[in-house]
């Protein structure tokens, strides 16, 4: 049945330097995906920070239209 997973995928290199390229390309994708989650917080930050101030306008205009 499941024939298909005779874990044919792994590889395991007998020359451990073949590990160096991988493990830099993972550090290269972590620093960029640490970034991107920084990047992402600062920007939703300043995008509640602008939405709250809009808020604040239109419930301004209500008051003042009522008065």
């Amino acid at each position: 049945m499941f024939s298909f997973l005779h874990l044919a995928f792994l590889y395991f290199p007998e020359d451990k330097s073949e590990y160096i390229p991988v493990v830099i390309e993972l550090a290269v994708l972590i620093v960029i995906c640490v970034l991107v989650f920084r990047w992402l917080l600062k920007k939703s930050k300043k995008d509640a920070d602008k939405a709250k101030l809009i808020e604040e306008k239109i419930i301004q205009a209500k008051q003042d239209k009522l008065k």
